[in-house]
């Protein structure tokens, strides 16, 4: 009998420890997702670029960082609506900058909380309603602090959290961190820039704000490790769409809707790979929902990004972009833009190209020393002030000769085949958003707060 009773005993040791086993490989996962405000992806460290960033550096070798992350619009209140809903702007009307959605869109909130998670954001929001996005708010004074607070009370209370923190960094004005880091006289400035002692000087401020990003990259992570929640933690950093210095920023050209995305995440993604796949920000949501072992809603526009984090190389054939200039400040009175980008080309529609394209940009001391060394005679400076006034109703740039987008193909019989598949895909995604080109930018105003474009104009 005493053997019989050993024997049970053991049986049943062993079936609450494969129990247990099995409870803990399925709890989920956190989720910290950091972002920057207005940051060229080409500029960071780990990118090739010229700011020190050793924290988002490290990170990268820590996980898997993108080539080729995209968003759906160049500007800071779409591109949020956009990663916290799944859906692309101008299907949920948040589609010009100083938006809201529509009421009855569902973010990620929605999604997670009733897999029993907290959905947290701290830093900069653009965006609305507030019944679309009921966020929970941390304390603290600055990302980090909100975060080791966040970090904090979700594990004396053991829950999992999906926390959003959202740097003002380097958004303008460009007056954090240390630009003496950094030689004007020995940047070197992108093949598209027109190279003035002023346009050298901000852009020592600019990448110094990058830096100061980094730190707070840096002290989340730090938060992350201190509290013990670095191996169940999916952690994302990108960078926003580019600065607000020309070709960037307010357009559709890849400076304007690529973003770098470094992603970490213990046991299930390669420390130092690196992943090709065209990706989206729409494809967040439903990343974390089936991370979270939810089942993504049918009405998202994403695609989870689990297969392409165990290290699959391709996710989607095309990526799309919109700008619209009304509900900026200095903006067009209609200039509407739209892109559709395959592996190696992009197609950009602006629709009413007799329009001057204007932004806020336009009245930057960068921007008028580039027009004053046009004014005095260099025609390089004049040729790139006009294109970036004045562009071709369609622009065609094959983006594996020609990165920086600045040969337009759109005339060449050659590759009209490759114009018309992507003009075709362009239209195919503008009729699932609802899009309807030019009467869509005039109906913009009503989808800025206020509802008016005299209040609006006010804002960046």
């Amino acid at each position: 009998m005493r053997i019989r009773y050993g024997i049970q005993t053991l049986a049943v040791v062993a079936v609450v420890c494969c129990t247990l086993l099995v409870q803990v490989e399925a709890k989920q996962p956190n989720f910290v997702f950091v972002m920057a405000d207005d940051c060229t992806f080409r500029d960071i460290g780990c990118y090739g670029g010229q700011a020190h960033t050793p924290h988002i550096d490290r990170l990268a070798t820590e996980g898997m960082r993108f080539t080729r992350c995209f968003q759906a619009a160049p500007m800071c209140s779409p591109t949020r609506h956009n990663i916290y809903t799944g859906q692309y702007p101008v299907k949920i009307g948040a589609y010009p900058n100083h938006t809201n959605a529509n009421r009855g869109v569902k973010s990620i909130v929605h999604y997670l909380k009733p897999l029993g998670y907290r959905v947290a954001l701290s830093g900069k929001s653009h965006v609305g309603p507030k019944s679309v996005f009921p966020f929970e708010k941390p304390a603290g004074q600055g990302l980090v602090a909100a975060a080791g607070n966040f970090f904090a009370d979700c594990q004396s209370r053991d829950d999992p959290f999906c926390i959003f923190l959202c740097s003002k960094e380097p958004h303008t004005p460009w007056d954090k961190g240390d630009p003496s880091r950094y030689d004007a006289k020995q940047l070197t400035l992108p093949s598209y820039f027109v190279d003035t002692p002023k346009t050298r000087e901000v852009m020592t401020r600019y990448l110094a704000e990058i830096t100061y990003f980094d730190d707070e990259v840096g002290g989340i992570l730090a938060e992350l490790d201190k509290h013990g929640l670095r191996d169940n933690t999916l952690v994302i950093v990108v960078s926003e769409q580019g600065s607000s210095m020309p070709f960037a920023k307010w357009t559709c050209y890849d400076s304007g809707l690529q973003s770098a995305l470094i992603a970490r995440w213990p046991g299930k993604i390669q420390p130092g790979s690196i992943n090709h796949a065209m990706i989206e920000y729409v494809d967040l949501v439903p990343t974390y929902v089936a991370a979270a072992g939810g089942t993504p809603d049918p009405v998202l526009d994403g695609k989870s990004l689990l297969p392409v984090f165990a290290g699959k190389q391709t996710h989607k054939k095309y990526v799309f972009g919109e700008m619209t200039t009304r509900g900026i400040k200095n903006g067009s009175e209609t200039f509407g833009i739209r892109s559709v980008r395959s592996n190696n080309f992009k197609y950009i529609w602006n629709f009413t190209p007799e329009i001057e394209f204007r932004n806020i940009c336009m009245l930057s001391p960068e921007f008028k020393s580039w027009e004053a060394k046009a004014a005095a005679g260099d025609t390089d400076a004049a040729e790139k002030v006009r294109r970036y006034k004045n562009r071709s109703a369609i622009e065609l740039y094959d983006i594996t000769k020609d990165p920086t987008e600045w040969h337009n193909l759109a005339d060449k019989p050659e590759y009209a085949a490759v114009q018309a598949e992507l003009k075709a895909e362009l239209d195919a995604w503008m009729k699932h958003c609802g899009d309807k080109g030019q009467q869509t930018e005039i109906e913009a105003d009503q989808h800025t707060r206020g509802g008016g474009r005299k209040n609006n104009r006010k804002q960046k």
